[in-house]
C-alpha cells in the first residue's frame, strides 16, 4: 500500500496558516512552502510554523521538488487564476470557498481540473464537523421521514462595531468579500449535501453594520430544493447583541434540530439526541493568540474548524494515494463548487432584481 509523505505548498497567509497549515501537518502532509503577497510578512509566518520557504511567486513554488498538492486559501477574486496554475503543473487542489467569481470561471476552474486528472477539493470542512455529519447522516436514513422544511439561522456580533477590522478584500463586493461568501457558502454545501440541489431563492443582502463596505455583512433567503424541500437561511456577522444559532429539520414523520452542538430527534417514539460515534471530533485547538490580528482573524479563535479540516485533508490524502476512504462522509469538490456558485449567483441576482430565480 502506498504510504508516501505527498508534499504541499500553501497559498495564502491568514487563513493559510491559521487553519490549513495546522491540518496539513496533522494529516500526515510535508509543508513546503508558503505563498503570499507580502514578502516580509511571508517570510515571518513560514518561520513561525517551521516552513521551509515563504514565497510570493506561486510558479517559483509550484516547481519545487516534492510538491503534489496546493492549498488555495487566498481571497475569492484570486482563486481561478491561481487554481489554474495549479492544475496546469498537475498538481491535486484544496480550494476555499466561495469557489470563484461566478458560476462561469468556476465551470472553468472544474473542467481544467478533470482534464488534468487531479483530486480536486472544496474546502466545506463542516460536512465533518460532528452535528452537521449526524444531522445529514440522519437525513439520508430516513430518520424523520421525508424532509419537507427547513431553517439555517446564525446570528453573531462579530463585526457590528464600527471599529472591527477585516482584510481590505473582505469588504469589497467585486473582491469576493461578504458574509454571504464566507459563511453562506457553507450553508448552502450543507443544504445540498442534505437535501440536494436548489431550485430557486428568494433573498435578500444587508448591511446592517456602519462600515462603508461594498459587501454585505447579512443576509436572508427563502429557498426551494428540486427534492421539494422549502427553507430559509438567514445570518448576519453584525448582529448586536448575544450568539443566536438554530438548524431545524421538518419531515414527514419527525423533526431533527441541533442542540448545544448535539443533534435531537423527536418523532413518535419520544425524543432522543444521536451519539456521535465514528463522527466525534478531538477537542478544538486555537490557533496562537499572536496571529489572530483583526476581528475578522477572531472567527477562528476557537480553533473548531482544525479538526473538521484534518478530516478534510486525510480523506484527501487517500483519495490522491488511491487508498480506501477513511470514512463515510463524501468530500465536496469543484462539482459541488459549481453548483454552490450557481446559487450564491441566484441569491446575489435576486436581492438586486427583487425577485424570484430559478436555477439549473
Amino acid at each position: 500500500m502506498n504510504t508516501r509523505q505527498l508534499g504541499a505548498i500553501i497559498v495564502g497567509t491568514g487563513f493559510g496558516i491559521l487553519t490549513h497549515a495546522r491540518a496539513l501537518r496533522a494529516a500526515g502532509f510535508d509543508i513546503k512552502a508558503v505563498v503570499g503577497r507580502d514578502p516580509e510578512k511571508t517570510r515571518q509566518r513560514a518561520a513561525r510554523f517551521d516552513i521551509p520557504l515563504g514565497l510570493t511567486d506561486l510558479g517559483e513554488a509550484l516547481v519545487l521538488p516534492g510538491v503534489d498538492a496546493v492549498a488555495v486559501a487566498t481571497p475569492p477574486h484570486t482563486h481561478a487564476e491561481i487554481v489554474l496554475a495549479a492544475t496546469a503543473a498537475g498538481k491535486h487542489i484544496v480550494c476555499e470557498k466561495p469557489f470563484a467569481a461566478n458560476a462561469q470561471e468556476a465551470q472553468a476552474m472544474y473542467e481544467a481540473a478533470s482534464a488534468a486528472g487531479v483530486v480536486h477539493f472544496l474546502g466545506a470542512e463542516f460536512r465533518w464537523q460532528t452535528s452537521q455529519a449526524l444531522a445529514t447522516k440522519a437525513i439520508h436514513d430516513g430518520l424523520i421521514g421525508t424532509p419537507r422544511m427547513a431553517q439555517f439561522i446564525l446570528l453573531v456580533p462579530v463585526l457590528s462595531e464600527r471599529s472591527a477590522e477585516v482584510p481590505d478584500w473582505w469588504g469589497d463586493r467585486s473582491q469576493g468579500g461578504g458574509w454571504l461568501g464566507a459563511y453562506g457558502s457553507h450553508v448552502i454545501d450543507h443544504i445540498r449535501h442534505m437535501f440536494g440541489d436548489f431550485a430557486g431563492v428568494s433573498a435578500t443582502l444587508d448591511l446592517l453594520s456602519d462600515h462603508d463596505w461594498t459587501a454585505d455583512d447579512a443576509y436572508s433567503a427563502h429557498f426551494r430544493t428540486v427534492s421539494g424541500v422549502s427553507g430559509v437561511m438567514q445570518s448576519s456577522i453584525s448582529a448586536v447583541g448575544s450568539f443566536q444559532s438554530s438548524l431545524r429539520v421538518i419531515g414527514s414523520s419527525g423533526s431533527l434540530w441541533v442542540e448545544n452542538d448535539q443533534v435531537v430527534i423527536s418523532d413518535a417514539a419520544g425524543q432522543r439526541k444521536l451519539e456521535a460515534g465514528a463522527y466525534a471530533n478531538d477537542a478544538p485547538v486555537p490557533p496562537s493568540p499572536d496571529l489572530l490580528v483583526t476581528a475578522y482573524d477572531m472567527l477562528h479563535s476557537m480553533g473548531t474548524d482544525l479538526a473538521p479540516y484534518t478530516k478534510l485533508y486525510e480523506t484527501f490524502r487517500h483519495q490522491i494515494l488511491r487508498k480506501p476512504a477513511p470514512s463515510d462522509i463524501s468530500p465536496a469538490t469543484f462539482a459541488d463548487g459549481v453548483q454552490m456558485q450557481k446559487v450564491l449567483d441566484a441569491i446575489r441576482a435576486s436581492s438586486a432584481e427583487q425577485r424570484w430565480v430559478e436555477i439549473s
